[in-house]
């Protein structure tokens, strides 16, 4: 039962991401289920933030996507131990920016609850944390970008240029020893000027994205402060990274 459930909502995700917008009928003629369930997987799928519920449908604010249940899998176990790990390293009271990302979306998640005051530019953990009373929201507004929604370009970049904050918190696409990498060229724009208006760079990663590069180099190792990674860093990479002179923590 449950595989035909992820199946099913593997299907929406990918049929919002392709069409930008699904109405909530064409998602039941689609997938032959009733309007009730449909509209239970997408309040699902809303509450994960790979969607966002409209009048009549589902828009799309995920990342590109891998067949859901293994994505789901693997953000689940490593993804919010890292996070859980990250929120009880802020103190109540803090400034921090949030770049967007699946590990992010997780920390914010983990920062429910706490006065803080966040600075982000996705649109996922806008939407988390818009309704926490504790929570001074600063959201950086631009193009937002429909795989991920995430807001880029140059009003983006130009209210970054505006922000000083004591750390930000970031995700990478990609870990090598020549430093960080992201899929999305518009994406590592607007990181440079998060890496610049930030004292201290925090990188949150699972183990799976060491040794993997991508399309867009963002920076060198020597810019991170400190990285949060699951149990599944092997030595070597650990070796590397404290070489550098990174304070790295191992979320367990």
């Amino acid at each position: 039962m449950s595989m035909i459930l992820d199946q099913r909502r593997d299907e929406i995700l990918q049929a919002i991401e392709q069409q930008g917008f699904v109405s909530l009928q064409e998602l039941v003629t689609r997938l032959g289920a009733s309007e009730s369930t449909v509209r239970r997987d997408l309040e699902f799928l809303d509450g994960i933030g790979q969607i966002r519920r409209t009048r009549g449908g589902a828009a799309y604010t995920g990342e590109s996507i891998t067949p859901f249940e293994e994505r789901f899998q693997r953000a689940s176990l490593e993804k919010q131990t890292i996070a859980k790990v990250v929120a009880d390293l802020i103190l109540p009271g803090e400034t921090i920016l949030l770049d967007g990302g699946t590990t992010t979306l997780e920390v914010a998640r983990e920062l429910v609850g706490k006065a803080l005051q966040v600075v982000t530019n996705s649109l996922p953990i806008a939407n988390l944390l818009a309704q926490q009373p504790n929570i001074e929201l600063i959201l950086i507004g631009g193009y937002l970008y429909p795989r991920t929604g995430v807001a880029l370009g140059p009003l983006a970049e130009a209210a970054l240029r505006e922000v000083h904050v004591p750390r930000v918190i970031m995700g990478t696409g990609g870990i090598t020893e020549k430093g960080l990498f992201n899929s999305n060229t518009l994406l590592v724009e607007c990181e440079r000027l998060m890496l610049e208006a930030a004292k201290e760079v925090w990188v949150v990663a699972d183990s799976s994205k060491f040794g993997r590069s991508a399309l867009a180099h963002l920076c060198e190792l020597s810019k991170v402060t400190r990285m949060i990674v699951d149990a599944g860093l092997s030595d070597s990479w650990r070796e590397i990274i404290r070489g550098v002179g990174i304070e790295l923590t191992i979320a367990e």
